[in-house]
């Protein structure tokens, strides 16, 4: 190309006669220009570069290539004839030869392709008309991705936008009608086109939403007009070209009124980063998530317990075939099992554990005590005794805001749960052991939560029940969680000082469950109340209205680490938490369910029973239970 630039503007400059007269000269020229710009543009990388994608950049790179060429070539003849052969206006003409000789074949190319897929595609009838929604960076990024793919499967008929000022612009020749209040009509108009969209497409990441628009009235509009509602990824932060786009569903997640959980990764990363980590629990759905998290922050080993072999073989299969370098154990055991937890422990010698194992639904454990204290009160003890004898650096456990001012037996358990490892961490200062607990609400998805059971209820046409409209909870994602459990316990450790904490994680504001009903209910593509009912059941046993993440007996300040707060909560004396647990494993023994529930009220003063357990507890009515 560089070549033939050289000989066409050598034409263009003199009269064909001269040329043919001089032509061996011009030859020569010719090929040195041609040599120089091969040399240039391999310099330059012009040869690395994929066709198919094509774009200002490469153009870029083009003309940088080519005013070094002319460059390096002007300097040639300078040297070898004092520019007496070659007309200096031809250079500056062979200069733009170039840069059209170079980037007018990428530039067919890559519209041949263009328009040769989208044809193909478009002729196979597997398109979707959608919308997209917002007119962002992430909008021209997936319309560009759109039209060079061969799979595409979106046919973009316009752009909504919050921002009414965009209206009656386009990006890469897509529209954009109108501002949100238009979409009805938007989607009207498109209908009668034969053309109604089947999908509004979410182009603003979650934060994004909660400043700019109120996705909750995209879903409203979406459930009423019978269109899906997707969202995008982040498509600038994709690490490939071929990577395949492919908008995911709206979650629930995507409906918290508050911003996604950050975090201080460098922090998390040297607690973890070449240490020995043990997770109870492993297999739930707290501890299978932390064991994902842990197993990507590179620790020399990670040892897996839990009393479910199922769950136990299904994600030590999922760690070993995402990590395959990494040390896994997998270690069937109940937390019961005092004896086995001490040999586990001993065993491997953790430099950090995190207890997650425990039984956590409220129902079952109202209805069966003495299992919620063996596993919770009993349990937790064992893993922080045998912590302790290992030297285990720090143990993390996991708690519930339902241990706060608790109205369940699962709640109360798990505040004593809390003394003890409140008063391990007081009475422990002398040997190192840190025993850190971590306090949040409920998460969306886990096994046994509503989000499941309203989704299987929605799929069979309803209805969806709910136990009472004022209903309030905390909630947060898995992997929120998990993340908090991580920063917290990291903050921990920088602060040896502050001893016999709680820490709370910041979970915003609560939700109603009738609202979550509902949005789940939208999501699906139906209406509440219209398409599937809601139906109101009442309290369960030990159930309460409103949860709460610390009572107002606990001294609550914030910690400087994101999304946690530091509760200091009224301790207990070491010697007398080992001596209650101590009776109350007797008890447990002994199975005498009234004496344990009512040493469990004695010691967790703030719990108040229901009815039922108020029974149990004067002895009446046991045999059931």
């Amino acid at each position: 190309m560089g070549a033939v630039a050289m000989l066409l503007s050598l034409v263009l400059r003199f009269d064909f006669d001269i040329v043919v007269q001089s032509l061996t000269y011009f030859l020569g020229a010719a090929a040195l220009f041609g040599l120089i710009v091969s040399g240039v543009g391999f310099l330059f990388g012009l040869n690395r570069g994929i066709w198919r994608y094509a774009s200002l950049s490469d153009l870029l790179a083009i003309t940088y290539a080519a005013s070094a060429s002319v460059a390096s070539f002007t300097v040639a003849q300078f040297l070898l004839y004092r520019l007496g052969s070659i007309p200096r206006s031809s250079i500056l003409i062979a200069w733009a030869f170039l840069i059209l000789l170079l980037a007018g074949p990428r530039a067919a190319y890559r519209l041949y392709r263009n328009r040769h897929d989208t044809g193909r595609l478009f002729d196979r009838g597997t398109c979707k008309f959608v919308l997209l929604v917002g007119a962002t960076d992430n909008a021209d990024a997936f319309l560009r991705a759109t039209k060079e793919r061969n799979n595409a499967s979106f046919n973009i008929l316009a752009i909504i936008d919050e921002r009414s000022r965009r209206t009656g612009r386009s990006i890469r020749g897509v529209p954009v009608l109108g501002p949100l209040e238009r979409l009805p009509q938007i989607l009207d108009r498109f209908e009668a086109q034969g053309r109604r969209p089947e999908a509004l497409i979410l182009t603003r990441s979650r934060e994004d939403y909660q400043r700019h628009a109120s996705i909750e009235a995209l879903v409203e509009i979406a459930a009423q007009q019978k269109v899906e509602i997707l969202k995008l990824p982040n498509l600038l932060d994709m690490q490939s070209i071929d990577a395949e786009i492919e908008p995911r569903p709206i979650k629930l997640e995507d409906l918290l009124h508050r911003p996604p959980v950050r975090l201080d990764a460098l922090k998390i990363a040297s607690m973890i980063e070449g240490r020995t980590v043990m997770i109870t629990g492993a297999g739930g759905s707290i501890g299978s998530e932390l064991a994902r998290q842990v197993a990507a922050l590179n620790p020399r080993g990670l040892i897996l317990v839990d009393a479910s072999e199922h769950l136990l073989y299904s994600i030590e299969t999922e760690l070993a075939g995402i990590r395959p370098s990494l040390e896994l154990h997998a270690a069937l055991c109940n937390v019961r099992e005092k004896d086995a937890v001490n040999r586990i422990v001993a065993g491997h010698r953790p430099d950090v554990l995190f207890h997650a194992a425990a039984l956590k639904h409220v129902p079952i454990v109202e209805a069966q005590p003495l299992e919620g204290l063996f596993t919770n009160a009993i349990g937790t003890r064992n893993v922080a005794e045998a912590a302790l004898r290992a030297n285990v650096s720090t143990m993390i456990m996991v708690s519930t805001d339902k241990a706060v001012n608790p109205s369940s037996v699962m709640g109360a358990t798990k505040r004593m749960a809390e003394m003890f490892c409140q008063a391990m961490d007081l009475d422990s200062a002398v040997n190192g052991t840190r025993f850190v607990t971590v306090r949040f609400g409920n998460v969306l998805g886990s096994a046994g939560s509503v989000v499941p059971l309203f989704e299987k209820q929605i799929r069979a046409g309803g209805p969806v029940t709910v136990t009472h409209p004022e209903m309030e909870r905390f909630f947060m994602t898995i992997s929120e969680a998990c993340l908090l459990v991580l920063q917290a316990a990291a903050h921990s450790r920088e602060r040896q000082q502050e001893r016999g904490q709680i820490y709370v994680l910041d979970m915003g504001s609560p939700v109603k469950i009738v609202d979550l009903a509902r949005n789940l209910i939208r999501l699906s593509g139906h209406r509440p109340d219209t398409d599937i009912q809601i139906v109101y059941t009442g309290l369960r046993p030990g159930e309460k209205l409103y949860e709460e993440l610390f009572d107002n007996k606990e001294t609550l300040r914030g910690t400087g680490a994101s999304g946690i707060l530091a509760a200091s909560p009224r301790s207990i004396e070491g010697a007398l938490i080992v001596r209650i647990f101590d009776e109350m494993k007797r008890r447990i023994d002994a199975q005498d369910l009234p004496g344990a529930l009512r040493l469990l009220k004695s010691t967790v003063g703030e719990f108040t029973p229901g009815s039922e357990i108020h029974l149990l507890m004067s002895g009446e009515d046991s045999g059931k239970h």
